[in-house]
């Protein structure tokens, strides 16, 4: 049956600007690193998609090594977008990353420009595109000179393959260089990608206050620190769990005593707000809109993408909240 968005999509989505630019984000972005490889469902894969785009979510956040195996999240994405939503093509911020290891040998890591240029060509033919519309540096390369990777971020965009540029996991002083170099270029930074949560603060050092005085926006990964800031850690760890898993960055030895002590005061402080942890974990972070863009989301479960989505309703937070949540996590 052919797919039909929800016409009301817009209706309550919050959509804020991208620094200086004309591009807007909706506050809540959907990442595909997990649950849109070829080992996962693609039916579930589907309608996580079209619940995201029913729900306001327009941007859609993928890399050239999501999966497992690398490569098959952006396969999945592509043939979701040709079955259900070319027609809507032009509603949607498709992006896509290179800067991690994909394929053998010398060229298929890091940010040299001959990787750069061939990943994205692989994105595109994968995910069935003529263009993107951020294309992301995923990570800072210690060897190759960032002037060639700035160079080849820019020469993509004149060559239309992609719209906007991005970076990801780049500090203070790297995210001032590149800003700098791109000024000169003439393609100006539009974001950089950091983790942020209320566990995680270290963007709060100067990078969010440099892109806001240089015009370009942030939009925050791991938002709710791989699933600790939800309800499902509150008892212990499910055998489910990401911390069970091997290609989670979340590890066992994450989860301590310690910590679900804050996880649950946290829990507690959400329910007095009226809302769950992960919820007021994504208010946290969205609370100022000159800090923090969009924050982008996974999901497993359509209900995981309704719950979140249910945060926007109640963003703000009263100053004795924001010093509650400060003391438990400092403690």
């Amino acid at each position: 049956m052919l797919f039909q968005p929800n016409e009301t999509r817009y209706e309550k989505m919050i959509y804020n600007r991208c620094g200086n630019s004309g591009l807007k984000l909706p506050a809540l972005s959907l990442g595909l690193w997990h649950n849109f490889g070829g080992e996962d469902s693609f039916e579930n894969g589907r309608a996580l998609i079209h619940r995201a785009f029913d729900l306001g979510i327009t941007h859609f956040d993928l890399a050239n090594n999501y999966g497992p195996p690398p490569g098959s999240a952006e396969e999945t994405f592509g043939r979701i977008l040709q079955k259900d939503l070319t027609h809507y093509r032009d509603e949607m911020i498709i992006s896509t990353k290179a800067g991690y290891s994909m394929w053998p040998g010398p060229y298929g890591d890091w940010g040299s420009k001959k990787y750069l240029v061939s990943s994205l060509d692989q994105s595109l033919k994968r995910m069935g595109l003529d263009y993107v519309d951020i294309f992301y540096h995923h990570r800072p390369d210690p060897e190759t000179p960032l002037e060639e990777t700035m160079m080849a971020l820019d020469q993509l965009v004149r060559q239309g393959k992609a719209l906007y540029i991005g970076i990801s996991n780049y500090g203070v002083e790297e995210t001032e260089k590149a800003v700098n170099i791109l000024n000169e270029l003439g393609t100006p930074l539009l974001i950089n990608q950091v983790p942020y949560s209320m566990f995680n603060r270290e963007v709060e050092n100067g990078l969010t206050s440099f892109l806001h005085q240089h015009g370009a926006g942030c939009i925050a990964f791991v938002p709710l620190a791989q699933g600790l800031l939800t309800n499902r850690y509150i008892n212990g760890i499910p055998s489910d769990s990401r911390a069970k898993k091997s290609k989670s960055f979340l590890n066992e030895e994450d989860v301590t005593s310690e910590v679900m002590v804050k996880v649950q005061s946290l829990h507690t402080l959400a329910q007095e707000r009226g809302q769950s942890l992960a919820q007021m974990a994504l208010a946290w972070v969205l609370r100022r809109e000159a800090d923090v863009t969009s924050a982008l989301i996974g999901a497993s479960k359509v209900s995981q993408l309704e719950e979140n989505v249910a945060a926007l309703d109640q963003v703000a937070f009263t100053a004795e909240e924001l010093r509650k949540i400060d003391d438990i996590v400092n403690k």
